[in-house]
């Protein structure tokens, strides 16, 4: 199957050094610009529009928490519609945000994630920030998990998490093919619908088991000499997902760019130039930090040089 073409004008265009976390949501981009300023019309706006489109939303709700003053807005916001449920989730999520950060007691921002779940009970944001909280993927992390499925079957980030959970247990060495966040990979990605962006996620599995094993002395930290993207097993992962990407049509989904940058990095680990190229083509000057910072690495150089390896000379 050929490759496709290059999006024109991205092939060499300027890339951030630091990765946003907004990727190609330009509105988002401009609502978090007055949020930071304490404008906070264009916010409430973006998130009435935004609706059920239940990825899009955790998406956009999740990066305004991020800005350094969340927290304090997002309260002042409150103060002026009290019981508001945007309020109440951004608030909820600015103070997981500080809590993984040390800045805030996790029951507090547990608290206030069920306040804004009891406030909008069908949204499953408020659980994916429960998730957020849990460090590994034991009981309480599938029995959050699984209330964010009731709410959405295929939800993004959610089960990019529990990936991330999963892949943290018994590391005990070696490249243990059957580990159980491979098994929960495969099976997210044969129950999503055919069009689903799930189906990548047994690259992202691959990546984060990664990151665990080298952390823990049993792969290289040089993931180009770990191996572990070139064993049968991996080319098989790597080449389904490439396969699949190859005849998806659905490039609006508000985190597409994060599975392009986790099958990007995979393919240039595989040695796979051609198709590294044309995913960066994809991708354009949308770096995201995972996996490029896996095990310990500056994520933004590592990106680059990548980058710069597949494309050519001109890239930047």
């Amino acid at each position: 199957m050929p490759l496709p073409p290059p999006p024109p004008g991205r092939a060499h265009e300027h890339v951030p050094r630091t990765p946003d976390p907004a990727l190609d949501d330009s509105e988002l981009a401009c609502a978090r610009t007055a949020f930071a300023q304490g404008r906070r019309r264009p916010a409430r706006a973006l998130l009435a529009r935004t609706g059920e489109d239940w990825d899009r939303r955790a998406h956009r709700m999740t990066v305004l928490a991020l800005e350094p003053y969340a927290a304090a807005r997002a309260h002042e916001w409150l103060l002026a519609e009290p019981g508001g449920a945007d309020a109440s989730l951004l608030l909820a999520l600015a103070q997981v945000r500080r809590a993984l950060r040390g800045k805030e007691d996790a029951a507090v921002a547990r608290a206030a994630c069920r306040s804004a779940a009891a406030l909008a009970p069908a949204d499953p944001t408020p659980w994916l920030g429960l998730l957020q909280l849990e460090r590994d993927g034991g009981a309480q992390a599938v029995r959050i998990f699984e209330e964010v499925r009731s709410r959405h079957r295929d939800h993004h980030h959610a089960h990019h998490l529990m990936v991330a959970r999963l892949a943290e247990r018994r590391a005990d060495g070696g490249q243990d093919p059957l580990h159980e966040v491979y098994e929960f990979a495969a099976w997210a990605a044969e129950q999503a619908p055919a069009d689903s962006p799930l189906a990548i996620l047994p690259v992202v599995a691959h990546a984060e088991r990664y990151r665990v094993l080298a952390a823990h002395g049993f792969a290289s930290t040089d993931p180009a000499a770990s191996g572990h993207w070139r064993d049968g097993r991996a080319r098989d992962v790597m080449k389904a997902a490439f396969d699949w990407w190859l005849e998806w049509e659905h490039d609006d989904h508000p985190r597409h760019l994060i599975d392009l940058n986790f099958l990007a990095h995979a393919k240039v680990l595989e040695g796979r130039g051609a198709e590294a190229a044309a995913l960066f083509h994809r991708i354009g000057r949308h770096a995201t930090p995972e996996p490029w910072s896996y095990p310990d690495r500056d994520p933004s150089p590592a990106f680059h040089a990548a980058r710069a390896a597949a494309l050519g000379p001109r890239a930047r």
